[in-house]
């Protein structure tokens, strides 16, 4: 370990990884402690064009309890040598050497049990594609990706049968330029001599980008077909994007609250394919490094980040000496709980912020949890669960002088047990013996709705209720369907059913009330609860 660049309390080593075509290769691992004893770490990836300069980030890290480290890979700030290419390489898998080298370092040499990787932009398309290559090695226990590169932000043409062609040829020319540069807005939304608020070396992070290679690109292009292919990532992971993508070539004051880079569409489309447990948060007004943003969505982005990490990443319920293994590293942690890390002061959660308009974990339950804010649940779905609403009490069960009772109708006549109140049958029926034990079907006139019609809307009322009755309960036995009784093919040599009363009609029959275990009518739409 040396002195880092930053300065105290920043570190960084070199990682000698031999050499390529263009000569001796390296990667630089930075590394700054936790405030506190801790036996969890933060690797983060940095993007295209990028290395590690948000010291910011790593103080939200430190001040949570996690050793922060940050892997400039090859070819990238402090681990671009004069002879190299800058951000070149022929395949993405270029880069699981170092990642495997910081994991040893990581793990086994300073002891951590926990590991979460931080990926952004392609660090983020390369770190999903070396957790899904390492899943059996149980060396990542949370992945969080910020705004990762899973599409080109171009036409179709140009992502698919463009960017197809270009792999066949690049293999002949992998160094040759692609004419159209990357564009500038970005790097004008950031730094300090623009229209931003961060001050980094413009020598390893120009303002416009390196020139992008053939070979480069093609080694993009066939890292996102992998991923749109499916992978399976076994441990929690987080997406999180803006919420907005801003297109233009030339500035605008929208692009200070935007995604200027990505289409960020395209990474909530691609994001299930990850694994079988993601969680996707958008952000109202983030750029393309969500941590590069304004303050306040900043914060939100925090807080969110810690919450999700403290129910699936986090674990404080084993001791300091217990083995580690991945299910006891992968429990939840209850808010709050002893060892939990709470938020800064004055930020608060994501979900409580009409900004951020993200929602809150689902619960981990093996299965997928691809959540997207903030799309509305469709009609007729339940909401989703709200914790505060959760613990509302429930309000005890209407006594049976509800009002609303006290003005249902009289029961239906035919349904009376007292023969003396039961009216005469159609004598042709009383020799069919299942039919004589099945009730008569109520016609309902007052609802405008009779055995086997579709109901359909009253003038002046709301569409009725389907009748519990067309369908089988306790006591009422199978639907005998059409029959000589049935409405919907009526004898005309036979009178038809007496009509309801006109002031009574018939409420439906249910089944035994859960609270109190008798029967009750069911709401019509003359009497609403």
């Amino acid at each position: 370990m040396e002195p880092d660049l930053l300065g105290p309390p920043y570190e960084r080593q070199t990682i000698d990884l031999g050499r390529d075509e263009e000569g001796p290769v390296v990667a630089t691992l930075v590394h700054r402690r936790a405030s506190r004893a801790s036996d969890r770490a933060v690797l983060y990836v940095h993007g295209f064009a990028d290395y590690f300069f948000q010291t910011h980030l790593a103080n939200f890290f430190v001040e949570n309890g996690w050793h922060f480290y940050a892997l400039d890979l090859r070819k990238h700030g402090r681990s671009l040598l004069p002879h190299q290419t800058p951000n070149f390489c022929r395949d993405l898998t270029e880069y699981f050497p170092e990642l495997d080298a910081a994991a040893r370092i990581i793990r086994e040499t300073d002891g951590n049990r926990t590991l979460l990787v931080n990926g952004h932009s392609t660090g983020g398309l390369v770190t999903a594609l070396w957790a899904h290559a390492r899943r059996s090695a149980g060396i990542v226990d949370g992945l969080f990706l910020n705004s990762p590169f899973f599409d080109l932000n171009m036409p179709w043409l140009v992502r698919r049968p463009g960017l197809a062609m270009l792999a066949r040829v690049s293999h002949r020319m992998p160094y040759r330029t692609v004419p159209r540069r990357l564009s500038a807005v970005y790097g004008h939304s950031l730094h300090t001599e623009h229209r931003g608020e961060w001050s980094y070396d413009l020598g390893w992070k120009p303002v416009a980008g390196f020139p992008v290679r053939v070979g480069w690109l093609a080694a993009i292009g066939r890292a996102q077909r992998q991923l749109r292919a499916g992978l399976e990532i076994p441990v929690p992971v987080l997406v999180s994007i803006s919420n907005r993508t801003f297109r233009g070539r030339t500035w605008d004051e929208s692009a200070a609250l935007s995604d200027a880079v990505l289409d960020v569409e395209h990474i909530a489309r691609w994001a299930p394919k990850l694994g079988r447990h993601v969680t996707l948060t958008r952000f109202d007004g983030a750029l393309h490094d969500l941590t590069l943003s304004g303050p306040a969505v900043r914060r939100q982005v925090f807080t969110e980040l810690n919450r999700w990490a403290s129910a699936y990443v986090v674990s404080t319920d084993a001791p300091a000496d217990a083995p580690a293994s991945p299910s006891s590293r992968r429990l939840p942690t209850a808010a709050g709980a002893p060892g939990t890390d709470p938020a800064p002061e004055s930020v608060h959660p994501a979900t409580d912020s009409a900004q951020a308009r993200v929602r809150p974990p689902a619960p981990a339950g093996g299965r997928s949890a691809i959540e997207a804010s903030p799309v509305p649940a469709p009609d007729g779905a339940p909401p989703a669960a709200d914790p505060a609403r959760a613990q509302a009490p429930v309000p005890a069960p209407r006594p049976a002088n509800d009002q609303a009772r006290a003005q249902a109708p009289a029961r239906d006549p035919r349904l009376a047990t007292d023969p003396a109140q039961t009216p005469a049958r159609d004598p042709h029926s009383a020799t069919d013996p299942a039919q004589a034990q099945t009730p008569a079907r109520d016609p309902r006139p007052a609802n405008g709705r009779a055995h086997g019609t579709a109901p359909g809307p009253h003038a002046g009322s709301p569409e009725p209720a389907p009748d519990p009755l067309d369908r089988p309960g306790p006591g009422l036995g199978p639907d005998p369907g059409p029959g000589p009784d049935s409405p919907s093919d009526p004898a005309p040599d036979r009178p038809a059913p007496d009509p309801a009363p006109p002031t009574a009609p018939a409420p439906a029959r249910t089944p035994a009330s859960p609270d109190t275990g008798t029967s009750r009518p069911a709401a019509t739409p003359t009497a609403r609860d």
